[in-house]
């Protein structure tokens, strides 16, 4: 809430604040060729009054008492207006000359109430705060329990005051910043468009990218062929002792060929099985972890 002294005057304006003008021609009549007659608004009307024409001046004028307000200061509330009296005359904020501030305070608060007796309660408040510490300060101090220095009245009421300008230094920093629509517009360009499409250029990197997505697509969509293998497992069994024959023993793992399919693995590993089932070969170990061999079971006839 701002606050300020205003002086009353009297005013040109009506109760309508319309300022009255001198009239050229009266209604029905010819227009007069003076240079400093009024201006007729329409070619007909004097002036207008919340839209309507007005083709004569009125002549009971009413001119209220607060017309004219004339605003020397404004201030936003008590401690603007006590932080205004300190600044402005150069005292030292932590050593307030209260009485001096007071007698000029309560002059301002006394032009208010003139005028305005709810807005002047708010500062009222404020005036007697500052006689409540000047009489503080009158007393004599009251000793304290660990002996300290007793705290200065005025403590509380300029730490109000710091904070207080600090925050209203920060507020005129923000309002110093560009505003849109206060400080500068917003720049708007209008664009004519063509109706020919216009595509955009391909590089070889972005067709490199699209052939590598493709063939990243086939791989995950491409066909496994299986084909049927025929084994017979008595074909591997006749290996396996032909493979044995003649010899004392053969390690298992030579028994296989790892350059052949799993599957011929596979059969390999029955017929052996197969032949040990038939107990025409032995499968012998020396001891535990040892290398497996394995030899016929019978002599073979030379």
């Amino acid at each position: 809430m701002s606050a300020s002294p205003r002086s009353t005057a009297d005013s040109p304006r009506g109760a309508s604040g319309l300022a009255p003008e001198r009239p050229s021609a009266a209604a029905g009549e010819g227009v007069v060729d003076d240079p400093t007659a009024t201006q007729i608004v329409d070619g007909v009307a004097l002036a207008r009054l919340y839209g309507e024409p007005l083709f004569r001046m009125p002549t009971d004028l009413y001119i209220p008492p607060d017309a004219l307000e004339v605003f020397l200061e404004t201030f936003e509330g008590p401690l603007d207006l006590l932080l205004y009296l300190i600044r402005k005359q150069n005292f030292n904020i932590f050593d307030i000359p209260l009485a001096q501030v007071t007698r000029q305070y309560l002059d301002y608060v006394d032009q208010i109430r003139e005028h305005n007796l709810e807005l002047a309660s708010e500062y009222l408040l404020m005036a007697a705060m500052l006689i409540e510490i000047k009489s503080r300060m009158l007393l004599p101090p009251k000793a304290t329990a660990d002996g300290a220095e007793p705290e200065d009245p005025r403590a509380e009421l300029v730490r109000r005051l710091l904070e207080y300008e600090q925050m209203k230094l920060a507020a005129a920093q923000l309002d110093a910043l560009p505003v849109i629509g206060r400080d500068f517009l917003r720049a708007q360009v209008t664009m004519e468009q063509s109706n020919v499409t216009l595509f955009p250029e391909v590089s070889l990197a972005d067709l490199r990218e699209a052939w590598a997505d493709i063939l990243k697509r086939a791989r995950l969509n491409q066909h496994h062929h299986i084909s049927r293998e025929q084994l017979s497992v008595r074909e591997y069994m006749s290996r396996v002792l032909r493979r044995l024959q003649g010899v004392r023993y053969v390690e298992f793992q030579e028994l296989f060929d790892t350059a052949t399919s799993p599957t011929v693995m596979v059969v390999t590993f029955i017929a052996m099985l197969e032949l040990s089932r038939e107990r025409l070969l032995e499968v012998t170990q020396a001891e535990a972890f040892a290398p497996i061999y394995v030899r016929l079971a019978y002599t073979p006839v030379q």
